[in-house]
């Protein structure tokens, strides 16, 4: 009896069950979405390509795969700035 109540509490069925998820292709217009969040970043054209190659099999991912290349440019372009802050002019010389 104790056995069957421990093996009870420990059935998980998502572990024993296999779930697929369902990937589909992006549409012409996610493609043009994708194509549009680049737009305002220079990017190399292997990043944008692989973005389309991933959209043609699963376009969710596509989104993913561009949403994280752009955060981590975002982020580097951040820092960037901030040491430009921390080396500016200094007021101590004069221009003569």
């Amino acid at each position: 009896m104790y056995r069957a109540l421990i093996e009870d509490i420990f059935y998980e069925p998502e572990e024993t069950e296999e779930t697929e998820e369902t990937t589909f292709p992006a549409t012409d217009k996610d493609l043009l979405i994708l194509t549009e969040r680049f737009l305002a970043f220079e990017i190399p054209s292997k990043v944008f390509l692989q973005a389309i190659a991933i959209a043609d099999y699963d376009g969710a991912a596509a989104f993913r795969y561009v949403d994280s290349y752009l955060n981590t440019l975002k982020n580097k372009n951040k820092r960037k700035h901030k040491k430009l802050l921390v080396l500016g002019a200094s007021t101590k010389f004069d221009n003569n």
